[in-house]
């Protein structure tokens, strides 16, 4: 397995799997499917509200005596009703317990917008949300440089930055992110934002690789293009005697991204993992580089109000 290394030694496997839209009685069969198969990096959220099953399940493994827990990285992250300062870290306490964990591997803030501490759901007008002056992300980010003082997560990182935020967060507190995951797929290469986090020496994670197309209908559009689809994936695929989903999982680990495809499927959970073996040529390589066009799955019109408060949170 390809592994990316921080500056204190500790590394994570490039690909993980993903907590996202996974059900209750599903994800915990799920990590369990995955740690069974040689998978080592899980990644979760508050938000997903599973993390507690997950936890069951990471508990039943390293109760069998074959793994330890710091064979396996856990990410979580900080949704967005705990921005404010002093709403970090019993956030985080809240995700250690659920998880049954001591210390997360890394944090990350979810999205770079802040909600109404209490809020359920989406926000549906402007008093759902508190504006930038409310809770700067700067003092977000100083709670979660506390919180890896303290010894409750050994890195700490940012998820949905574009370029303009990572430098504003960079210049008015001085902390570098660890990492930044975003959506990544091959049409929505992103580039300049890979350029910037290399330049950075900020990891990349890759979030909807396969184009998350078993998310809610209320955030889908009409007509979505499909990535599973697409001609030039599936030849690719037929090329090499693989499935659409391992061209993708390649092609993100061979532009060093890390990536963290959804599965509760255990056939589909170890054809993932087993992308591994296939290596893409150059052509292949051309061949998707063609198919950037931009497009986002999550545009995050989701959080789009009458305010221009958080209008364009990507900055495109």
């Amino acid at each position: 397995m390809k592994k990316f290394k921080f500056k204190n030694g500790d590394t994570i496997d490039a690909i993980g799997l993903g907590t996202w839209k996974s059900d209750p009685g599903e994800v915990g069969k799920a990590v369990k499917a995955a740690l069974d198969v040689g998978y080592r990096h899980i990644d979760c959220a508050a938000v997903y509200g599973n993390e507690a099953e997950v936890g069951e399940a990471l508990q039943e493994s390293f109760s069998k005596g074959e793994l330890n827990r710091e064979d396996v990285w856990v990410t979580s992250k900080l949704w967005n009703t705990e921005h404010k300062r002093e709403d970090v870290i019993p956030a985080l306490k809240q995700t250690l317990k659920d998880l049954k964990l001591d210390e997360l591997d890394l944090y990350l803030i979810h999205w770079p917008l802040a909600f109404r501490p209490g809020l359920q759901g989406i926000p549906e007008k402007d008093e759902d949300f508190l504006s930038p002056e409310e809770a700067p992300l700067s003092e977000t980010w100083h709670a979660m440089a506390e919180a890896k003082k303290e010894g409750l997560v050994r890195h700490i990182g940012v998820s949905n930055f574009s370029i303009n935020k990572l430098e504003k967060l960079i210049n008015e507190t001085g902390e570098v992110p660890e990492m930044n995951q975003v959506e990544l797929h091959p049409y929505l290469q992103q580039n300049d934002l890979l350029s910037y986090c290399k330049e950075k020496h900020i990891f990349i994670t890759a979030y909807s690789p396969l184009g998350s197309m078993d998310r809610p209908d209320s955030i889908k559009a009409e007509n979505e293009p499909s990535l599973l689809e697409n001609e030039i994936i599936t030849g690719i695929a037929v090329k090499h005697n693989a499935t659409p989903a391992q061209i993708l999982i390649k092609w993100a680990v061979e532009r060093d991204t890390i990536v963290i495809p959804k599965s509760t499927n255990p056939g589909r959970i170890e054809e993932n993992i087993n992308s591994m073996n296939i290596s893409l040529d150059e052509d292949d390589h051309a061949q998707i580089k063609q198919m950037d066009r931009h497009y986002r799955y999550l545009n995050g019109k989701m959080f789009e109000t009458e305010s221009p408060m958080y209008q364009n949170i990507f900055d495109d």
